[in-house]
């Protein structure tokens, strides 16, 4: 029999908030225009923190063996994290799946509309990141444990920084046309591209905030790239 740690999972408030870019961010460009209206089903929940080094494990045992458990898992590509949701299915008797862009960018957001779910700025003691703006090193210059910094405002926490995080979009270049009932953007050409979001351990913070996306080939694995999971299946119960 299968076991495994079901990641802590937090419900998305039901209703609309605004996605792309932010007020007063000097930092947005295209990929993020234009802001736009998008609305989320009631009953979706979000993975607290990323998916975790342990967590992960439990499906791919052999997976970064010298890691500690308690790390965000990385050098995941995208199919490993849809396969991951796949058998976390299989074994929980709950649907599990990538969150969809816009599902991510309401969790980070928690309601702000500032670059930052902090405001404006952003702190070392607010996220895991390595550089300042101005390229000076300031942070650790390596993944940390998840949950070592504050939740916001929905509950959620390392929306900002730690890992970038894949979730379930084909990358579109700007949000013309995009989905607003939350649902995840498929592209049905050929391509292979899928977004990113987050920002990571060895940012700047420009790269950190709420409405920055960025893209990879779904087969990239990289060391600073993990994700975490999603659910509106009404079997689930969460805490």
């Amino acid at each position: 029999m299968n076991t495994f740690t079901l990641p802590d999972m937090v419900r998305l408030p039901e209703g609309d908030f605004v996605m792309g870019e932010s007020e007063h961010d000097k930092f947005a460009n295209d990929t993020e225009r234009p802001a736009h209206r998008v609305s989320i089903a009631r009953g979706t929940a979000i993975s607290r923190c990323p998916v975790t080094v342990g967590q992960f494990r439990d499906y791919m045992p052999k997976h970064s063996v010298d890691d500690p458990p308690t790390l965000p898992v990385v050098k995941v590509t995208w199919h490993d994290a849809v396969a991951y949701c796949d058998w976390l299915s299989s074994v929980s008797g709950a649907r599990f799946r990538l969150p969809s862009e816009a599902e991510w960018e309401c969790a980070c957001r928690a309601r702000s509309r500032t670059p930052f779910s902090t405001g404006h700025s952003i702190t070392i003691s607010d996220a895991n990141f390595y550089y300042a703006e101005d390229g000076q090193r300031i942070g650790q210059g390596q993944r940390t444990p998840v949950g070592a910094f504050a939740m916001n405002a929905f509950g959620f926490q390392d929306m900002h920084g730690g890992v970038c995080e894949w979730v379930a979009d084909s990358w579109h270049a700007n949000y013309e046309g995009a989905p607003v009932d939350g649902s995840a953007w498929p592209d049905h050409e050929s391509n292979d591209h899928r977004v990113l979001r987050g920002g990571a351990w060895d940012y700047l913070p420009r790269l950190l905030r709420s409405s920055w996306r960025d893209h990879l080939p779904a087969s990239s694995r990289r060391d600073n790239v993990g994700f975490r999971i999603a659910t509106n299946d009404p079997n689930f119960h969460s805490s």
